[in-house]
C-alpha cells in the first residue's frame, strides 16, 4: 500500500474528478487524525460542552467532502482546510449558545499552545475568532498559518508544504501572528 499521504492525496483527487465512491475510503484514513484535531479544540473547554469531538468530526468531514472547486493538492492542505472547518464549526456553535443566553457563560478555548505568556489562557472562542479574522484582513497568509498550526495542530513543515513556502516564511510568519496575537488578545480581555 502506498504510505498515508500519498495514498489520502491520491483519494483527494479521484474524488475532485468525480469518483465519489473513494469517500468510503477516506474516511477511515483520515478519521484518526480529524479527531487529534477536534480533541485539540476540546482539552481545555467546560466538561459539559454541548457539541461533542465525534460530532464535530462528522460535520467538518461532511462540510469538507462538499466543498466544491477545491483543487486537492496534499493530505497537509486536507487537514488545514479541516482544522478551519472545525473553528468555523464551533465559532457558529459559540455564537448560537451566546444568543440563547443573551449574555450568559462565554465558551472558552485555551491558547497556551500558541506559547503566549498570559496570566490568563482562557479567551472567548468569539473573541478569538474576530481577532483571527482581522488578521485575516491585514494578512490572509499569516491567518492561515495560526489555524493550521493553532487548530489543525499541524508542523511547519506541513504547513509550508500546504502554502508553497520555505518553512523560514512560516516560521517567520508564525512569530509575527504569535505577538499580533498577543497584542488583541490582550486587548479585548482588558475591554
Amino acid at each position: 500500500m502506498v504510505d498515508d499521504a500519498g495514498h489520502i492525496t491520491r483519494l483527494l483527487r479521484d474524488y475532485e474528478a468525480g469518483d465519489r465512491t473513494v469517500l468510503d475510503e477516506l474516511l477511515p484514513l483520515v478519521y484518526d487524525e480529524l479527531r487529534q484535531i477536534a480533541g485539540s479544540y476540546f482539552a481545555n473547554e467546560r466538561r459539559n460542552h454541548t457539541l461533542q469531538p465525534t460530532a464535530l468530526v462528522h460535520e467538518a468531514y461532511m462540510r469538507l467532502v462538499d466543498q466544491r472547486n477545491v483543487d486537492w493538492q496534499n493530505r497537509a492542505q486536507f487537514y488545514g482546510l479541516a482544522a478551519k472547518m472545525m473553528r468555523r464549526i464551533l465559532v457558529n456553535h459559540a455564537a448560537a449558545k451566546r444568543s440563547e443566553k443573551r449574555g450568559g457563560q462565554k465558551d472558552h478555548i485555551s491558547i497556551e499552545e500558541v506559547t503566549i505568556a498570559f496570566d490568563d489562557t482562557n479567551f472567548d472562542l468569539l473573541d478569538l475568532n474576530e481577532v483571527l479574522e482581522r488578521l485575516s484582513q491585514r494578512d490572509a497568509e499569516k491567518a492561515e498559518i495560526v489555524e493550521m498550526k493553532f487548530f489543525g495542530g499541524m508542523t511547519t513543515e506541513e504547513i509550508a508544504d500546504a502554502l508553497g513556502r520555505s518553512t523560514a516564511t512560516i516560521e517567520r510568519g508564525w512569530t509575527f501572528a504569535r505577538s499580533w496575537l498577543y497584542k488583541e488578545l490582550a486587548e479585548a480581555r482588558d475591554a
